[in-house]
């Protein structure tokens, strides 16, 4: 059996290695958009939220009201620390994931540059045998050709 076919199995499970790792890698990264998607959404309700706060403290809000702020803004503060993890998190499992498909990539594409290799060998047997054969023809019907002339 020739060595390109050999390696066509080992190809073929290094291609769906590198696809499944791929996959991983897309659904990583659309979590981490998520991820950050959500936590600019809280940066911003924390904003606007900061502004409205000021805006009632300057014209005046009741003790009570001040501290019910403040113990939204407490709370906002802990889910915007709680997202920010996320985020980090997620940049760390996509950095993993990256890593992974690179590595896959480079074994797959070793795999692909060797079976190429392997087919451009026997390419090069298949042209030479097939030279070596057209010659032996040649020689053949040159030298049925000279016997007859010889003989006339």
């Amino acid at each position: 059996m020739q060595r390109s076919r050999q390696l066509k199995t080992a190809r073929n499970v290094l291609e769906r290695e590198e696809r499944h790792k791929a996959q991983t890698l897309a659904l990583s990264e659309r979590q981490l958009r998520e991820s950050e998607a959500k936590l600019a959404e809280l940066q911003a309700y924390r904003t606007d939220y900061l502004r409205d706060f000021s805006k009632r403290a300057g014209s005046g809000i009741s003790a009570a009201s001040a501290r019910g702020y403040q113990a939204f803004l407490t709370r906002l503060e802990v889910a915007l620390r709680e997202q920010t993890e996320l985020v980090n998190r997620a940049r760390a499992q996509r950095a993993e994931q990256l890593t992974k498909w690179r590595g896959a990539a480079r074994r797959s594409a070793a795999v692909e540059r060797v079976a190429q290799r392997y087919r451009s060998e026997e390419q090069g047997r298949v042209e030479r045998r097939e030279q070596s054969e057209a010659d032996e023809r040649a020689q053949r019907s040159w030298t049925s050709g000279a016997n007859r002339r010889a003989r006339q």
